[in-house]
């Protein structure tokens, strides 16, 4: 019995190891994300064994596993469509104090589902999942705590079609700490002719300008130093560290008093050790393990995504290189990872677009950036071929994929585009793939 127990209690140990790494910030007794609900629903209803289930699931764990890189601020439309399972997956880093934004826009706004979710990349093998959007697609925020690799994923429900345009962007987590005034001295900088280092920023401004709590939270201190003068300890709300202000001409709180964000603590001065410099505010954050640089925490400046110039009216479309050797990258930027160089005319299906960029996947299944003027329609066929013998026009390019009609001898085929050794054609009757002949 005792064996068993033991046991017992080393198979919940695991369960509960496993579920935490694989479900959301509550945990496995908490509330499920919306993404995590639906993959109940499709199990419960016996969906997963199915071909389209096994491929739903197939494509959500893929994408984490294989997200292309992208760097914040970061804006995409893009088009799902009803009749093959998609997840896409989108990674880029992230430094601690940033708050990430997540705003999606869907079209159908009703009847389309996306579910997003934003997960921390902890290595290879390991993720959580940090938060989530609510079933409504509504934006939401993220405040970076450990700085890293970040994952985004999208995902609609099966059988669903739709656009949507996708933006993240990024910016401070906290309000600027003066009211008016520019950063003049940053994390790092020698200090006592080079005896120490700079543990916060230095914010420049005239002489009694009103300094603001950057966060609702109590005031945990008040006094005076040697070094910095007059100084304030706040302590925000929900979080791990507290701010350090300095030099300060004047206190205007008290300790224990609670302030909202924006609140005027104290006023700009020079007192301490910056009695013979101009007025300034020292910015600090400090944690359990000690100062951390508080610049992306407070960082004023909020860069836009670059405009969409790819035309979104291809999306969802096949398309084709137009120039030999074209490169997929890893991310829309022309340092990016090269995938794969591809031949003219290689056929790919234009799946989302960023800036000049489509996001696309190929025949097998391979998925990266190609610049825009790479690609064209497949309006045109490249030539006509007539079929010299009976021949399997096939859904895949695959010697072993099925067959969805026979073509006869001396048919005439449009070819649109090429993989591998296969030809991408149109007939009358359907489109596919026909291998090349022997």
């Amino acid at each position: 019995m005792k064996n068993r127990a033991l046991f017992s209690l080393l198979i919940f140990i695991l369960f509960f190891q496993a579920a935490c790494t694989l479900t959301g910030p509550s945990g496995i007794f908490g509330k499920k994300s919306p993404h995590e609900q639906y993959s109940r629903k499709l199990t419960d209803a016996g969906l997963r064994p199915t071909a389209l289930g096994a491929l739903w699931f197939s494509e959500a764990e893929k994408s984490l596993n294989k997200p292309l890189s992208v760097s914040v601020p970061y804006k995409e439309s893009g088009y799902f469509a009803a009749e093959r399972p998609r997840a896409t997956a989108l990674k880029f880093e992230a430094k601690r104090g940033q708050r990430i934004s997540i705003y999606l826009q869907k079209k159908p706004t009703t009847g389309f589902t996306i579910y997003v979710d934003l997960w921390k990349l902890k290595n290879d093998r390991n993720k959580k999942l940090l938060a989530y959007a609510d079933t409504n697609g509504s934006p939401f925020n993220y405040d970076i705590e450990d700085e890293g690799i970040y994952i985004l994923r999208l995902q609609p429900e099966l059988l669903s079609a739709g656009e949507y345009t996708l933006v993240i962007s990024s910016g401070p987590s906290l309000a600027f700490p003066v009211r008016s005034g520019r950063i003049g001295s940053f994390w790092g900088d020698n200090r006592d002719e080079g005896a120490r280092r700079h543990e916060g920023i230095d914010i420049f401004a005239a002489k009694r300008t009103p300094v603001i709590a950057a966060a609702k939270g109590i005031i945990n201190r008040v006094g005076e130093n040697k070094l910095g003068g007059k100084v304030i300890f706040l302590r925000p709300n929900d979080k791990n560290y507290s701010l350090y202000y300095a030099h300060l001409d004047e206190h205007l709180v008290r300790e224990g008093q609670r302030v909202s964000e924006g609140d005027t603590i104290g006023l700009v001065g020079n007192t301490g050790n910056a009695r013979y410099t101009s007025a300034h505010l020292h910015f600090g954050i400090y944690t359990m393990g000690g100062a951390v640089d508080p610049f992306a925490f407070v960082n004023p400046n909020v860069k836009q995504p670059l405009p969409i110039t790819a035309p979104v009216s291809q999306l969802g479309k096949s398309l084709r290189t137009v120039n030999r050797n074209v490169t997929l990258r890893e991310a829309p930027d022309q340092e990016g990872n090269s995938l794969v160089k591809m031949p003219l005319n290689t056929l790919v299906v234009a799946e989302a677009a960023c800036a000049g960029w489509y996001k696309v996947s190929l025949p097998d299944d391979a998925r990266g950036y190609i610049s825009s003027p790479s690609l064209a329609s497949v309006s045109r066929p490249i030539k006509l071929l007539t079929l010299k013998k009976d021949s399997a026009l096939l859904d895949k390019p695959q010697e072993d994929a099925a067959r969805k009609l026979m073509l006869n001898a001396g048919s005439v085929v449009e070819v649109l585009g090429l993989f591998g050794d296969f030809s991408y054609v149109s007939h009358v009757q359907a489109a596919g793939w026909l291998a090349a002949a022997k």
